[in-house]
Order: structure tokens, then sequence, then C-alpha cells
């Protein structure tokens, strides 16, 4: 039979309860004949439970120097779900055995709380497939070159899975959550919204860096490079269902010229309240102005999103970028003592009550009057834009995280995502 990865999320490992049957799903595709590797979260809540032990300590953890503390501290939530695990597992008469990422060894760089995956040796856990064991691996972690832990950041135990997927040239990952699949928005602010049965990388990649939260954007990023066929279901159907219908179950993450490919011109609305704008004002509009803000921002690894720089007066020029929520204080703080001084700028203004919303579908690159139907549905709302930024299958708009439900569902109904796929 076929290798198989599961990964199971946060709180799919969130009780003992939950666990147990989380071992009998994988016992039952073990028994069926499959090699299987596991990968699971931390229990719903540890990692949280475990950074504000820290935060107490220390109630500014921007600084550097804890963040190799705080990388030792979060791995050792996934190693302990990962153990129990195993230890369900083996009561269940599975063979199993569990490994830390640095057991493996998953080979990270040294970029501690947002460290990435350089390489997988595969060798150990190969060898216990071989002799009929089931292999966990704790997601989210792996062991840079000086022999530190290091962690991917939140959400990385998907790109753990998909990772190690791609490295062992597994048939199929399967991506085990609280939902049964993606959905053409979140079902909490669209009643309405359907679950999608295929969906191309590329959407989905963009929607996971839009803020959709059913999959992390490197394990997409992950599964569209090595071509990792990836499957989003959910983890509370019985774990008996029958292995055949659970394989084809929720939502495959596919290519774009798969025929099965729901053909519409708008395949979801995601949208995201973690985002904060900053404006630099009065900078000097000359070359390389950009690279002189930005690149400040990027040397402190601060992600930065939509950009847009404005047509000045009198040789000065308006600079505005966004930039997740987390990270507003820092870059605020940053641009005051390193740009303004350097540059001669007039002032850096910041908003922390923005959103983000964006369509996203492979059949925008065919249809003209897309963005143009998206702008009328928000204008009709009385929604005003602060910001826009586009790709050949995805539109973003920067508006105030007020109006963020009331745009989710303006646009859903407006492309007739509402409405049974053709």
């Amino acid at each position: 039979m076929a290798l198989i990865v599961h990964k199971y999320g946060g709180t799919s490992m969130g009780s003992t309860e939950r666990i147990r049957n989380v071992a009998k799903r994988v016992a039952k595709w073990a028994r069926a004949g499959h090699q299987m590797v596991v990968v699971p979260s931390a229990m719903s809540g540890e990692t949280n439970r475990l950074l504000g032990l820290a935060k107490e300590l220390a109630p500014s953890q921007a600084s550097s120097a804890y963040h190799r503390e705080l990388d030792q501290l979060a791995a050792t939530g996934e190693q302990a779900s990962s153990a129990l695990l195993a230890i369900a597992l083996q009561s269940e008469g599975q063979p199993s055995v569990s490994y830390t990422g640095w057991q493996v060894p998953v080979r990270t760089n040294s970029s501690y709380t947002k460290a990435r995956i350089e390489s997988i040796d595969d060798k150990r856990v190969r060898a216990d497939l071989d002799a009929g064991r089931v292999v966990i691996v704790t997601g989210f972690q792996g062991i840079d070159e000086g022999g530190n832990i290091t962690t991917l950041g939140r959400g990385g135990s998907d790109t753990s899975a998909v990772a190690i997927a791609a490295a062992m040239k597994a048939a199929e990952c399967l991506i085990y959550t609280d939902v049964d699949g993606v959905y053409t928005t979140d079902p909490r602010v669209v009643p309405e919204a359907r679950r999608l049965g295929t969906l191309s990388f590329e959407e989905m990649l963009e929607m996971a860096s839009l803020g959709s939260k059913v999959l992390q954007i490197r394990s997409v990023e992950f599964a569209g490079k090595y071509k990792v066929p990836l499957r989003v279901l959910s983890s509370f159907t019985p774990w008996d269902i029958d292995i055949n219908e659970e394989a084809k179950s929720g939502t495959l993450i596919t290519f774009e010229e798969d025929e099965q490919m729901e053909k519409a011109v708008v395949s979801g609305i995601a949208f995201t309240r973690d985002e904060a704008k900053i404006s630099v004002l009065g900078v000097p509009d000359t070359p390389g102005i950009a690279h002189q803000i930005l690149g400040t921002v990027a040397d402190a690894n601060i992600d930065v999103d939509v950009i847009i720089q404005n047509v000045g007066k009198e040789g000065k020029t308006d600079f505005s970028f966004t930039v997740n929520r987390g990270d507003y204080q820092r870059t605020i703080e940053l641009l005051k003592a390193q740009v303004v001084p350097k540059m001669g700028a007039e002032e850096v203004l910041g908003d922390d009550k923005i959103a983000k919303v964006s369509i996203v579908g492979i059949g925008m690159r065919s249809h003209a009057g897309v963005a143009s139907k998206m702008f009328r549905a928000l204008s009709e709302e009385g929604i005003n834009i602060k910001m826009i930024s586009t790709s050949e299958i995805k539109t973003s708009v920067v508006i105030d995280d007020k109006y963020v439900e009331l745009a989710v569902r303006a646009l859903h109904k407006a492309f007739g995502l509402d409405q049974p796929a053709a």
C-alpha cells in the first residue's frame, strides 16, 4: 500500500479522549496496509499557556535575546502530544514510536520563532516504517546548525507535515482539522458558505496568505512546489468511517488543470483582521526610497503586505504599507528611530483598526470586470476602500475593520458563492 502522512491540529489533540480517537483512526489506516507518519500539533491552548508563562516573567518579549528560549519552551507542547499519541497507539496494539524534530532530524535555519526548513533526513523514519511501526514526528519544530531547537511560527505543524510528505514522497498528506474542508468563506460569518470539493494550489496559496485559517501558507507553498497531494478534512467524523469514503472526503488541493476543478470566476472570500497600516509622510521623492524604508523593516524580520506610494508635492512623497498587527508597534518604533532621522521624513502615522478582504479565483484570469464588480458591491454598502492590491487571481482591499463582516457577506452574495457549484 501507500505511504501516507496525517497531520492533526490542536483541537483534534485537545484531550485524552480525542487523542484516543486519533489513535484509533491512525491504527485503522495502518491496519489497511499503509505506512503511516503522523504529525500532531500541541494540545489545544498549550502553546498559548506556555508563552503566557514566559510573558509573566518577561512582559516585553520583543528582544531577540528571548527568542531562543521561547523556542525551547514552545517546542515542548508538540513533544508532549506526540508522546501521548504514541502511548495511545501502543495501547491499541499498534507498534509506534515518537520523535522530536531534532531526533529525525528536521534541519532549519536559525531564525528563532520563524525558522524555515532546509532539509529532512528520513533514514531513521523509513527504518521504523519498514519495521511496521507508525512514526509520530513533532510538528512545528526542528534544529539549526548549532544544535538549537527552532520553531516554524504559528501553524508550523502544517508545514512540518507537508515537508515530511515531500521529503518522503508520500502518496498523500491528509490535514485533519476541526472543519470538514475549505469553504467559500468563513461559515461563522456567512452561514450560506459552501464547502469546496476541489481547489487549486494557487487558489489555496492565495487564500492562506490572505487570511484563511484552514492551512498555513508555507505548507501550501511546499505542497505546490513538490506536488504533494493535499487534502483537508475533519477529525471529528467517526474514527471507524469507511477508509475509502474518508479518503475522498473534505477538500482536495490539486492542480489547476485538474478536470474536476470547480470552474467559478471567484472561488472564495478571504479576510484577516490581523493587519495594521503604517504611513511614512513627507519623505524625499528620490530613487531607492522604497528600499530604504522597507529594507529597514525587512532587516527586522517583519513581513510587509500591501504597499502604496503616493504622488507627492515639492519633491516629497508619502509611503504607506501594511504589516501584521502583532508587528505594528515594533515597526512604528523602528521607523521613528531609524528612517525619520536618516531620511528627514516629516511624520510616521499608524492605524491598527484596519482589515483586509480579498476575492480569489483562477477564473479571474479569463473574466473582465471582476474587480469592478467587487468595488461596486462594497460601494453599495457604504464601505470606503483605503488600499488596493491585485494579482492575476485575487483582488484585495484594505478597509476599516468594523466593516469586515458586512463586506464579506456582500461579496459572497455578489459573486453567487452561496449558490451550488455548476
